[in-house]
């Protein structure tokens, strides 16, 4: 079994959703650190204990790091844990999450479900922009059509497939053209997209969605969902050429408990209390710091020497000292998952057949050794992963998803999982992968090398990160057991983010925390058209929707399109539940998604501050701390 020197993966581990990081901010003031180079320079203050006593004594005000620029702040755009941290504390939706995880009222007061549950109306508060202007049932009409609008081009625009009745001028044909497109573009044009959502008055909403739905309450709490200012979207990009231009810069409107105030690009960003937030009365803070920076190294040292309150994650090598030792050391629980994803469009599969595109794609899975990942880098007890869907999220029938059940049982009934991820099991995987790589028309020697007449090599794909890149490299020591070559890439944030989703990679690091505690959310994202579909199924090399994939893609990906679907209007939610695991045995059957290992989630908080909670999905909420001087 390979092993890794632990000096080489002495690194951060950046934890994420369909994205990891997040963007946060410090200001250039003497309490906080608003560069790299002024956090480097308190190392010291690190070193010297690894118990911080060190508090920020300024009580309006909290210094942060949650992580690296953000890619976008319009909540309809945004697809990042990090983005979604900074939009629910600078806008709201008619639901919110409170400190026990609970959906409650947001800006709906309060709202009642036909006995049909297929009628939500929902009863507004009035509340206010943060220009002044009353935020009404009208905005949420707007907003969601807006999402659903294909010009809009969200990530999440799917999430409107099934839930609510869309306008059917933009059925389109299985190639993913539109039927009519004239009135396709005519629809699109006039924001005319969702028939279901209905403003009957300034202060009331009514939504019809197609059938029952049981994590209906959760999408009302997402920041897809949130309202967004039509004056100044409209204003800001009157061509639908550039739909987040209007949150690009501080300064944008919202309707949150903050309001982003400075935004230094790549450096920092300020929110400040929002005085028109309906609930201003409660939040005690005056300001939002965020010290924009993936260097783990550095943000520790400033949080180390008071210069932040709160940072969302730390050194791997400083774990140790941490764990058990250091009360402000804190780790959450999530519902997610990290994993490695292939572009099933790759040239690494040209020439091959289907069958044999799986098979290299399983051997490569089975070469991971993820418990040596999760004891040497995570550290923080995260569980080895072997199914997509993380253990705890419910199915949706009022049970646990992944249990076998008297209908359903997985296809490795011992593990409840698609495969044997422990350490035990370690060398008869390898041993495994030799045979299906062989079956794929790989020789080896005789000592279980690679032969040179056939190499396998592929680049991976990683965001910039101690953290990522420490498990890249456990990722490549793994391959190098039979001689497969693997080259690390790694990219900024935004840049990362950007190739990934156009497809322009081989393999990828990935992960994903759900946006709502149900199945639906970790495979529905998986449909062709999905904005979130990075390991292009169902699309040719240029990202277009096709029926024709190459021959090494997965085949018949419009059946998975069609099961989601399905799933999405099946009343019968026993029925729902054994279609969702269909959904999973057929994604995972792809061996395109290598699940690694379950999220968690450690931060460092400072112990004059009080107040923060966060939900499962990795939202962390700070509009109700309160800083004491210490």
């Amino acid at each position: 079994m390979k092993k890794l020197m632990a000096s080489v993966l002495a690194a951060a581990m950046v934890l994420s959703l369909a994205a990891c990081g997040s963007s946060a901010s410090s200001t250039a003031s003497s309490d906080a650190a608003s560069t790299t180079e002024s956090a480097e320079s308190t190392a010291s203050s690190a070193e010297a204990s690894n118990v911080s006593t060190t508090l920020n004594t300024d009580t309006s005000a909290m210094y942060l790091c949650l992580a690296s620029e953000p890619d976008r702040l319009d909540p309809a755009l945004n697809s990042t844990v990090d983005g979604a941290c900074l939009a629910v504390n600078s806008f709201v939706g008619l639901l919110t999450y409170d400190e026990n995880g609970a959906v409650v009222p947001g800006v709906a007061e309060s709202y009642d479900v036909s006995d049909d549950k297929l009628t939500y109306t929902f009863h507004l508060r009035e509340s206010l922009w943060s220009d002044g202007t009353p935020v009404t049932a009208n905005d949420f009409v707007y907003s969601w059509n807006r999402a659903a609008n294909p010009l809009t081009a969200s990530d999440y625009g799917y999430l409107f497939d099934g839930l609510i009745a869309k306008n059917p001028a933009l059925d389109t044909n299985d190639d993913g053209t539109y039927v009519d497109e004239a009135a396709a573009n005519e629809a699109m044009a006039a924001n005319d997209i969702l028939v279901g959502v209905e403003a009957t008055d300034d202060y009331t909403l009514v939504v019809t969605i197609l059938s029952p739905c049981p994590y209906f309450e959760g999408l009302c709490a997402f920041p897809t969902f949130f309202p967004v200012p039509q004056a100044s979207v409209e204003a800001a990009d009157p061509n639908h050429e550039n739909p987040g231009a209007w949150a690009a810069e501080a300064g944008f409107v919202c309707n949150g408990a903050f309001t982003c105030t400075e935004w230094k690009h790549d450096e920092s960003m300020v929110y400040t209390k929002n005085p028109n937030y309906y609930d201003a009365d409660k939040v005690t803070l005056e300001t939002l710091n965020f010290m924009l920076s993936n260097d783990e190294a550095a943000f520790y040292a400033a949080y180390n020497a008071g210069n932040l309150d709160f940072i969302d994650s730390v050194p791997t090598d400083e774990i140790p000292n941490l764990k058990g030792i250091n009360p402000e050391f804190q780790v959450l629980p999530n519902l997610g998952t990290y994993y490695m994803g292939f572009n099933v469009t790759s040239k690494l599969f040209e020439g091959k057949t289907p069958e044999q595109a799986n098979a290299m794609r399983k051997a490569i899975n089975l070469l991971i050794d993820r418990q040596y990942i999760v004891d040497n880098i995570g550290q923080t007890d995260q569980v080895p992963a072997n199914t997509f869907v993380p253990p705890a999220m419910s199915d949706g029938n009022g049970g646990e998803f992944r249990q076998n059940t008297s209908d359903y049982t997985y296809p490795d009934a011992d593990n409840l999982g698609y495969y044997d991820p422990s350490e035990e099991a370690y060398d008869d995987n390898v041993a495994e992968a030799i045979e299906l790589l062989k079956s794929a028309g790989y020789e080896f020697t005789d000592d279980g090398m690679l032969s040179d007449a056939t190499p396998l090599s592929f680049i991976y794909l990683t965001n910039s990160g101690a953290g990522n890149e420490a498990v890249a490299a456990a990722l490549q020591q793994d391959m190098a057991v039979i001689g497969i070559t693997v080259d690390i890439q790694a990219e900024d944030w935004k840049v990362f983010l950007n190739d990934r989703k156009a497809g322009n990679y081989d393999v990828a690091r990935q992960g994903w925390l759900a946006d709502f505690d149900d199945p639906i959310n970790m495979l529905e994202m998986w449909i062709s058209n999905s904005g979130n579909n990075d390991s292009q199924f169902g699309r040719d090399a240029s990202g277009n929707v096709t029926s024709n994939v190459p021959t090494y893609a997965p085949q018949n990906w419009s059946e998975y399109d069609k099961l989601i679907a399905s799933i999405k209007s099946e009343t019968d939610f026993a029925k729902r539940a054994n279609m969702l695991h269909q959904a999973e045995d057929m994604l995972m059957e792809t061996y395109a998604i290598v699940p690694l290992y379950y999220y968690n989630d450690p931060y460092m908080m400072k112990s004059n501050v009080t107040g923060m909670y966060a939900n499962a999905f990795g939202y962390k909420y700070f509009m109700y701390c309160t800083k004491t001087a210490g």
